[in-house]
């Protein structure tokens, strides 16, 4: 019989290590109910090993939050290829498989967790919205936003984070039906502003003209047209 020896971690394989281990405690818990005992003993180290690689459990759950905040935001990366609606439906199931996964702590975060106000975790949340909103100009193909269309997107991602925020309170509405009317939410938003704003038309046309029959952008036409009397 033979047994295994400990291989002995360096100091930042340690470091990834502990903010896995937190990153998925916090995920699952908010982050007031997760103790430095929890963390070190998921990690099968003990509590002042845990401290001598972070000074808290704060700075623990900044850098947990780093890391989630880089997976969620490369979520609205998409290839710049096929229909936009459908390209917009593929980011949203990517962003609710996160919201999923990391329920609690992305509630935390989001609600008011106990790292939130300080200037760390609040430069990591509008890293996120950035990396979101320039990712949907790219989608877009504009360089540099007018005033309407910046307004319509920063307010579209807001739509989706507290949309995500109340869904998971109950999960009551199935989240397949959420992540394609955020999809719709997107376009009335663009065909509210285009009434208003002759280059959202001009940008509203461009989203539409290659969208198939049985995209989610048609779907949404259908479904207004059925509601006509």
């Amino acid at each position: 019989m033979s047994t295994g020896v400990r291989r002995r971690m360096g100091v930042e394989e340690r470091r990834q290590q502990l903010i896995g281990v937190a990153l998925d405690l916090f995920s699952r818990h908010s982050p007031d109910e997760v103790s430095i005992d929890e963390i070190a003993s998921a990690a099968g180290i003990s509590r002042p090993l845990v401290y001598h690689y972070f000074p808290g459990k704060m700075s623990l759950y900044e850098a947990a939050l780093k890391r989630a905040a880089e997976d969620l935001a490369g979520r609205f990366g998409e290839a710049q290829e096929g229909a936009l609606g459908a390209r917009l439906l593929r980011v949203m199931r990517r962003y609710f498989d996160f919201v999923d996964e990391h329920g609690p702590g992305f509630s935390a975060l989001m609600r008011g967790g106990p790292a939130v106000g300080s200037s760390a975790t609040n430069a990591l949340i509008d890293s996120v919205r950035q990396a979101a909103y320039e990712q949907m100009l790219s989608h877009l193909g504009v360089v540099d936003a007018p005033p309407r269309l910046e307004l319509v997107v920063r307010s579209w991602i807001s739509l989706a984070e507290s949309t995500a925020l109340i869904w998971l309170d109950g999960r009551s509405i199935p989240r397949a039906e959420l992540e394609l009317q955020l999809v719709h939410d997107f376009a009335a938003l663009a065909a509210v502003s285009a009434a208003y704003d002759a280059d959202m038309a001009a940008l509203l046309r461009t989203m539409v003209k290659d969208e198939p029959a049985d995209g989610p952008f048609a779907e949404l036409v259908g479904r207004l047209i059925s509601l006509a009397p």
